[in-house]
């Protein structure tokens, strides 16, 4: 079998756009900057495209020093991070973390803009994947999301109107395992790095979420509930965790190492 890294994606902001890579170092993390700032509530609860769909309109970048956060009819916000401001607590999904709040001109752009009251925090501290030994920053549960082409190919053809990869969210997208060959990859090597396969991805409503335009519909979840319902939840990708750093770029070879 040949297969092969067709996309890297990073999602500086949380639940916001993601930035395609030409390459990247993997990190501990996952891709660079992946998750590393998020919005939340003024108590500390995160916010997401599942409660504010408008948030699949924002479209972050960050170089490790500026983040640019793009959105339709207003002026870009740009934000020089701050690693030295007040240490908010913050929860992801009932796990508490930790954030260094961006102060009053970040969250004043963000509140307005999602008539929602909130703040906008940088990751600082440590956070444990709750299986496979993994670190992660604000993403729900683990560093790294696997997709195959191919997988989302299968459910296209089961749609009325094809969807794009950006439905799902996923850092990596491999070609060439075949439709759901990620379920069966329990160690794979791209490129210079190790991954492994530690949970299947469960989906929720932000699939339904077009990415383009924050509207939202009964796809891809209403099929994907026919053919892919395991253990109580929709199964589409693999989360994962790395087990050996380094260079990542679409186009490097994918190995299947072991299989399960």
């Amino acid at each position: 079998m040949t297969a092969t890294l067709i996309e890297l994606n990073s999602y500086p902001l949380k639940s916001g756009g993601g930035t395609q890579l030409p390459s990247a170092e993997l990190t501990a993390r996952g891709l660079p900057f992946d998750r590393e700032f998020m919005l939340a509530t003024p108590e500390g609860r995160f916010l997401s495209q599942r409660d504010l769909a408008q948030m699949a309109l924002l479209r972050p970048s960050y170089d490790g020093e500026i983040l640019t956060v793009n959105a339709p009819g207003v002026p870009a916000l740009v934000h020089k991070a701050d690693g030295d401001g007040e240490v908010r607590d913050v929860v992801v999904h009932r796990t508490e973390c930790r954030g260094v709040d961006q102060g009053d001109e970040a969250a004043a752009w963000f509140s307005s803009l999602l008539d929602q009251d909130c703040r906008l925090v940088r990751f600082t501290g440590h956070r444990s994947t709750s299986r496979g030994g993994g670190e992660l920053m604000f993403a729900d549960g683990y560093p790294l999301l696997l997709i195959s082409a191919e997988s989302l190919a299968d459910l296209n053809a089961r749609l009325d109107e094809p969807l794009p990869m950006d439905r799902f969210r996923p850092s990596l997208v491999v070609e060439g395992l075949g439709a759901f060959g990620e379920d069966s990859a329990r160690l794979l090597r791209i490129g210079e790095a190790v991954i492994e396969t530690v949970k299947p991805c469960s989906r929720c409503v932000i699939t339904t979420t077009d990415q383009r335009t924050a509207e939202r519909g009964r796809e891809p979840l209403r099929t994907l509930a026919t053919y892919r319902t395991r253990d109580r939840g929709i199964q589409f990708g693999q989360n994962c965790v790395p087990r050996t750093l380094g260079t990542l770029r679409p186009g490097d070879p994918v190995e299947v190492l072991e299989a399960r």
